[in-house]
């Protein structure tokens, strides 16, 4: 008889954000008039840059001849992008990035979870709450969990609360962890990282040989030009540090796919039997096992993003959706809301009135409102009495958003 992988059943639910959608297919079947403005999750809704579109045309082009074609690619990316990746993400940031340090993937989302296939299954682990639902479900899933609470927390995880009540700032741990996740700007809350906050975090890696596994998905939305991008401009993040980042949310690629992972040459892990492994040369072997590397006519939409005119039309784009950030902080706000984020990233958290959980208020949104945003409590225990709102969606539908908010 087939034997299942008994660590699915441990999961509470439901994935979030099907979650979200079975509520919200159940609402449009019952009230087939309603105009719902879908606030929740993070997709963008803007066209491709027109540089990344011309890019991807061209390649179709070459790939229609004899000489232009391509079969498979290298499953690292082709070097031209990685190059590219290096120049401009990174070393132009003062970060010592080798285009050899940097993957191409289908997507940060893949990566945080494909990372544990190169990591024991004996690491403690710590994550913030609220979290990227990702990071604990794929631990549960690869059975590196106990069973959940009541509250919804897995045993054998260490979790870092980030509300209100700490400035949703993370806390360095008092016990030793040896993976620990981190996403700066942070999803859900929309908080940002220092540079002295990271420097704790990287002095903590590297006193208790612990692995940072950094998310940095929203960097490009920051603004303030004190704070810090990458986990790299911290010195010594080459030493700890692996980091995830993708061209979903800054120029629009959620549809066509496109990432990236920094492996550091020289970060180190503990074999069983004590001797020190790299790390990189584990995961370029992962990667050309079970990766076949994302399309050439993709990475050469991304490679799109960093030309002039590339660079300008994917700062429209988090332009506009910053512009949506600042309207829905307004008013929300205006409306007797506690607000944060939305300054230095594409999403507001907002608490959700007094006597209100989090799923309670989603209800009330959808039901009269006829808004879609996603409960705090789907990211954590924590985010419990929180709630997220998305700026990914057109300024008619942002506006039309708030104005029937006000009118609640």
């Amino acid at each position: 008889m087939v034997q299942l992988n008994g660590n699915y059943l441990k999961l509470k639910a439901g994935y979030l954000f099907p979650e979200i959608a079975r509520r919200v297919k159940a609402f449009s079947e019952a009230h087939p008039d309603a105009a719902i403005i879908r606030l929740g999750i993070g997709d963008v809704t803007e066209p491709l840059p027109e540089a990344c579109r011309n890019a991807m045309k061209a390649a179709i082009d070459e790939m229609g001849t004899h000489a232009g074609f391509r079969g498979y690619g290298p499953e690292q990316g082709y070097l031209w992008l990685r190059e590219a990746i290096a120049s401009r993400d990174f070393q132009a940031r003062g970060c010592q990035i080798s285009a050899e340090e940097i993957f191409v993937s289908d997507g940060s989302k893949c990566d945080s979870s494909n990372i544990l296939d190169i990591l024991g299954a004996d690491n403690h682990i710590a994550v913030t709450d609220p979290v990227y639902p990702v990071y604990v479900d794929s631990n549960v899933m690869a059975g590196r969990t106990g069973d959940a609470d009541a509250s919804g927390r897995y045993g054998g995880l260490t979790y870092l609360p980030i509300t209100a009540a700490n400035g949703f700032t993370a806390q360095i741990p008092t016990e030793k962890v040896d993976l620990i996740y981190l996403c700066f700007p942070n999803n859900p809350t929309g908080a940002v990282a220092t540079r002295e906050q990271l420097k704790a975090w990287v002095d903590y890696a590297r006193a208790n040989d612990a692995l940072i596994l950094f998310d940095a998905a929203y960097e490009a939305f920051i603004r303030d030009p004190e704070l810090p991008h990458s986990i790299y401009e911290i010195e010594g993040a080459r030493e700890c540090a692996i980091e995830f980042r993708s061209f979903s949310k800054n120029a629009g690629f959620t549809g066509t796919r496109c990432a990236l992972t920094v492996v550091p040459r020289g970060l180190m892990g503990n074999a069983a039997g004590g001797e020190r492994v790299e790390l990189w040369a584990l995961w370029n072997r992962r990667q050309c096992t079970k990766f076949n590397g994302v399309s050439y006519i993709v990475q050469r939409g991304a490679e799109a993003v960093y030309s002039p005119e590339g660079r300008a039309q994917v700062q429209a784009l988090i332009d506009f959706y910053m512009e949506n950030a600042a309207i829905l902080r307004r008013e929300l706000s205006a409306s007797g809301l506690a607000v944060y984020g939305g300054e230095q990233a594409p999403y507001v958290w907002l608490k959700t009135p007094e006597g209100v959980d989090s799923w309670g208020f989603f209800d009330r949104l959808l039901s009269q409102a006829h808004v879609v945003g996603t409960p705090g409590s789907g990211f954590g225990a924590a985010g419990e009495g929180y709630f997220r709102l998305s700026a990914f969606n057109s300024r008619e539908n942002v506006e039309e958003a708030m104005r029937r908010v006000r009118a609640l």
